[in-house]
């Protein structure tokens, strides 16, 4: 079946998003915008994604616990988890590994803990929107062990991106999917880079309400479920 879905999404804990991308704000968006299934994608932290998941239960809407990771190469990598408990322990090691910066609100931006019914939680101090040092390796390595999924994030983007930044996507590591932004042409995209044999998705990125995609990038699923999502994403 179709899953219409945006699995890369910021929330308040993000210092890059507005504040307005509250748990029941995007669930909502979602919702009224006719998505199966999303994923909020915070830099390096998964504290907001039980508030998320708590408000997608009330809409129906299918929340896959997630993070954006920025590697030692500067790659930003999307890591989607089968449960809570698996990307929490997936946050510790990047907590480890994240360099002792205080975050500045005032240059970067606040990194607000939500609970699901918006309220403030608490403020991240240490800044996330910064590489940790875990290498692309390491990070494939801790994702597969908790039996999630990686995907490199905006590969067509000129920083930040695996091919940008590495210059080609390793063989080695076993990538099924590849991210390309929302805009792009992607069958022109995908022969201009010889990148026939990966499978792709689309998704929003989103820091504002507003850019939460409509229902319009659909996965086949056997199931609408986290589990199918993620054995989908893995098996290619």
């Amino acid at each position: 079946m179709k899953a219409y879905y945006d699995l890369h999404i910021h929330s308040t804990l993000s210092p890059c998003a507005q504040n307005e991308m509250t748990p029941n704000n995007i669930v909502n968006m979602a919702y009224i915008k006719g998505l199966n299934i999303i994923a909020v994608t915070d830099h390096n932290s998964v504290e907001n994604c039980q508030s998320v998941i708590n408000c997608g239960k009330q809409k129906g809407v299918i929340v896959v616990p997630a993070m954006e990771l920025e590697t030692r190469e500067e790659v930003h990598l999307i890591c989607l988890f089968h449960s809570v408990c698996d990307a929490l322990k997936m946050q510790c090691i990047v907590y480890d590994s994240l360099p002792k910066i205080k975050n500045r609100e005032d240059i970067f931006g606040e990194q607000i803990v939500m609970d699901e019914e918006d309220n403030i939680v608490k403020h991240i101090e240490r800044l996330l929107l910064t590489a940790s040092n875990l290498s692309i390796e390491d990070v494939f390595k801790q994702v597969n062990m908790l039996n999630g999924v990686v995907i490199p994030a905006h590969i067509d983007r000129d920083s930040y991106s695996i091919v940008s930044n590495l210059g080609a996507i390793p063989d080695y590591l076993g990538i099924k999917y590849l991210e390309i932004s929302k805009a792009l042409d992607k069958e022109k995209y995908v022969k201009k880079n010889n990148l026939e044999k990966y499978n792709f998705i689309q998704s929003s990125d989103a820091h504002t309400l507003g850019d939460i995609l409509e229902a319009t990038n659909y996965i086949e699923l056997d199931e609408i479920s986290v589990e199918c999502l993620i054995k989908t994403l893995s098996n290619g």
